[in-house]
């Protein structure tokens, strides 16, 4: 069974209280009495209407006018999507079962609400810790769904520093692989970009963005560091990098 999903083409009115929106719903079927997530706002599906008529649900492909219950209605943009929140929350057993399938799969929540839901409970202390870090591979594996990897390393940073390194059978949280990854990704040695950082506000713009990307990646090495060996190259490099870091843009 699919999760429902909501995206807002417009708000209408908005009050303190709730508003109506025009929506078409891409996944699943949404019914009226519904709740469902806004970023970490929730909103409630009080009424459906379709060709100005009430209805119970709309399904995927369709477009309704709905009413909602709660005053973040008023901050919805269009193209965001409201995500369904069950009684008891997203089953996790239910959403690892998706992302064991294929990236052709239909029915699965959309990657960006399925890594903000992933993040969120990963980051939920109430939660015990294996179902955290379940929820912490789902935000990895959204994230590949959603051909954003670059950003995977915060996730693995947040994994390593919150429940130490794991082992073999969990490389998510390998500090060594960690660190090889993120400096992977910099195309550029300690000493190239002390060197374009003199003067960076001469280069041209993907010189800077790239000069401040690695400025933003930096800090994912930082809990992976204490776990390497002070001879290991990996770590003087982490290092180099992390004196480096103030004088990037």
């Amino acid at each position: 069974m699919s999760i429902a999903e909501l995206q807002v083409y417009a708000v209408e009115t908005a009050d303190a209280t709730g508003g109506v929106c025009v929506v078409r719903c891409v996944g699943g079927v949404a019914r009226a009495g519904q709740v469902y997530a806004a970023g970490e706002l929730r909103v409630g599906l009080r009424r459906i209407e379709r060709y100005g008529r009430v209805a119970e649900s709309v399904d995927a492909g369709h477009t309704a006018r709905v009413h909602l219950t709660g005053a973040v209605v008023a901050l919805l943009a269009r193209g965001q999507v409201l995500t369904y929140v069950p009684p008891g929350g997203h089953a996790l057993v239910e959403v690892e079962a998706w992302l064991a399938t294929g990236p052709e799969l239909l029915d699965e929540p959309h990657p960006g609400p399925l890594r903000a839901l992933a993040t969120a409970r990963m980051q939920d202390e109430a939660l015990p810790d294996g179902m955290r870090l379940r929820w912490g591979r789902i935000a990895l594996a959204a994230l590949d769904r959603a051909g954003r990897p670059e950003e995977q390393p915060y996730v693995r940073s947040y994994l390593i520093q919150s429940f130490g390194p794991g082992d073999t059978a969990d490389p998510d949280r390998d500090p060594a692989g960690l660190c090889r990854d993120v400096l992977a990704g910099f195309e550029l040695t300690p000493a190239q970009a002390a060197e374009q950082s003199r003067a960076w506000r001469e280069l041209p713009r993907p010189a800077i963005q790239r000069l401040r990307r690695i400025k933003n990646l930096i800090p994912c090495m930082a809990p992976a560091r204490p776990y390497l060996a002070a001879s290991d190259p990996l770590a003087v490099a982490a290092d180099a990098w992390a004196a480096l870091r103030p004088r990037l843009p």
